[in-house]
């Protein structure tokens, strides 16, 4: 393994101890480093991650990042929710301290082929459906990453037979250096995280890590319909190919006369009838070029890829449906965490809808849903920190009511919603204001839907 000597006797410390800090934490260890971890979080908050860095021989620090994390270390490693902004991380650059994502440290592990994916939007349903297709192949494969499998975790065990699918964030890639996928997929790259990134030039940016240590043995798949992806082609040393909904590309997938083509030198093939595809929406149409692309790219005969397309029913928390309560549909779109991925799931659900809003803001621009919220929403429920400011800009649009929790944004919505409604909880906003994440914010909604239907 090409990380196993480089690592071994190195001093680390790793910022963050939720699941990716741990994974990496553990990976080090095994590995013979020293580790040391740091968080934010108090010890009696941390109970279980106490009691297996006790086991791994770890040292940590609790309620706070004190210079103990960066004195005499050999590198530091970010999880992902880390801001890389904090005044002793600057300090560790000044002392020439590298600075890596979880992402890296496991990729200097790993032996199998890496087929990255990343994008604003679609990231995890590409994936989980890569594979699904990857699987009917009977390929080995594994699904990790920012999908909430870390790689650290899995990484020293896969061989060099088995494919990995990687669904990556703008954070774990903005603190790359070596990291080299063999496939390397953009799907959309739209203003989010402007919370923590300072425009949408430097997203991007982080975005194009994925291409960096590309060559020309590698592939690259851009979105052609999206003007900020395809633009990187110019930019990018790998081989190009695309995928479209709404035209024809040079190589790569994409719509011709109701059906889903792949080209490749000349040749086209037929795919699957679009209207046999299991997952609706324009997006879910874009997400699955993007993986047939992939898929054709690593070897995978026709049949089980359109199989796949066929059966996969989607991904939990994105446009679930839920429950039909008295005849009002009730949607989970809880990963819906910012303003392009609301506006897609406006899109492609049936109105009336009543839409269920906010939580932590990431500098989204609420205006651009003013012309879809107009068409297709009965009335707007608002809740979290970024309620008032959707408000304030979307005001006078539609109804608008705010609600203290989820539970009551539930009960809210039951009151305005009428047969043939749906329901729709699409936050566009992160859940970290009210929730641990997003799944957990989805199942909250999922519960108080089914606690209703039960009370029928």
């Amino acid at each position: 393994m090409k990380g196993k000597k480089r690592i071994k006797g190195c001093k680390v410390t790793v910022f963050g101890a939720a699941k990716s800090g741990m994974a990496v934490a553990s990976l080090l260890r095994r590995n013979g480093a020293d580790v040391f971890i740091t968080e934010v979080k108090k010890e009696d908050e941390l109970k279980n991650e106490i009691e297996k860095l006790k086991q791994l021989e770890v040292g940590w620090e609790t309620g706070g990042h004190t210079h103990k994390a960066i004195e005499g270390k050999d590198f530091l490693v970010l999880s992902p929710g880390v801001p890389t902004d904090l005044s002793l991380l600057k300090e560790a650059l000044d002392k020439k301290i590298p600075i890596f994502s979880e992402i890296e440290v496991a990729y200097r592990f790993c032996e199998g082929k890496i087929i990255g994916i990343t994008g604003s939007n679609g990231k995890t349903t590409t994936a989980t459906l890569l594979g699904e297709i990857l699987k009917l192949d009977k390929r080995k494969y594994v699904v990790c990453g920012n999908i909430g499998l870390p790689f650290s975790e899995v990484v020293d065990v896969l061989t060099e037979d088995y494919i990995v699918v990687l669904e990556l964030s703008s954070f774990q890639l903005e603190k790359t250096q070596e990291f080299h996928p063999k496939i390397a997929a953009v799907l959309n790259i739209t203003p989010d995280h402007l919370d923590r990134h300072l425009d949408l030039n430097s997203y991007r940016e982080a975005k194009k890590r994925i291409f960096k240590n590309q060559t020309s043995d590698d592939f690259s798949v851009l979105n052609s319909d999206d003007p900020e992806t395809s633009s990187l082609e110019s930019e990018i040393k790998s081989r190009g190919f695309f995928f479209s909904t709404q035209g024809e590309v040079k190589q790569g997938a994409f719509v011709k006369e109701d059906m889903l083509v792949f080209r490749h030198l000349g040749e086209e093939e037929r795919v699957i009838a679009i209207d046999e595809i299991r997952i609706k929406g324009p997006h879910n149409l874009s997400n699955s070029a993007c993986a047939a692309t992939v898929a054709k790219l690593l070897g995978v005969e026709t049949e089980p890829l359109a199989s796949a397309l066929k059966t996969f029913p989607g991904v939990e928390h994105r446009l679930e449906e839920v429950a039909t309560v008295s005849g009002v549909k009730y949607i989970n779109d809880s990963k819906a965490t910012n303003v392009n991925s609301v506006w897609y799931a406006l899109r492609s659900t049936d109105p009336p809808i009543v839409l269920l809003m906010g939580g932590r803001d990431k500098g989204g621009d609420f205006t651009r849903l003013a012309e879809q919220i107009k068409k297709r929403v009965r009335s707007l429920i608002l809740l979290g920190e970024a309620k008032k400011k959707i408000k304030a800009q979307l005001k006078g649009l539609v109804p608008t009511f705010f609600a203290q929790d989820l539970e009551e944004a539930v009960d809210l919505a039951k009151k305005q919603a009428q047969a043939g409604d749906c329901v729709l909880l699409s936050p566009g906003c992160s859940s970290f204001d009210m929730f641990d994440n997003y799944e957990h914010r989805g199942r909250v909604f999922k519960t108080r839907v089914l606690e209703k239907k039960d009370e029928i």
